[in-house]
């Protein structure tokens, strides 16, 4: 193996048993509310918020991650990403 092999780790999101079912959407999405919610409160440099920033990534098609963004930065997203 090579030393560029060795240093990536490729992860998927951990088992969450609040979404036992096969399709994760639900799951996706918490997880992209709950991202922004623990930002708001502790700032981006807050360790345990890059966890829900993982495996929204993971999960998420990138095109729903890109209209979320968009919907929250314009103020129309339906969540509340306040505490």
């Amino acid at each position: 193996m090579s030393e560029a092999d060795q240093k990536l780790k490729l992860r998927t999101a951990a088992f969450d048993a609040r979404f036992p079912n096969t399709n994760q959407t639900k799951h996706c999405w918490q997880n992209y509310v709950d991202y922004y919610k623990c930002v708001n409160a502790r700032g981006e440099d807050f360790e345990p918020c890059k966890q829900f920033y993982r495996a929204f990534h993971s999960l998420c098609p990138n095109e729903w991650i890109e209209k979320w963004d968009t919907e929250r930065e314009e103020g129309t997203n339906p969540s509340n990403f306040a505490i």
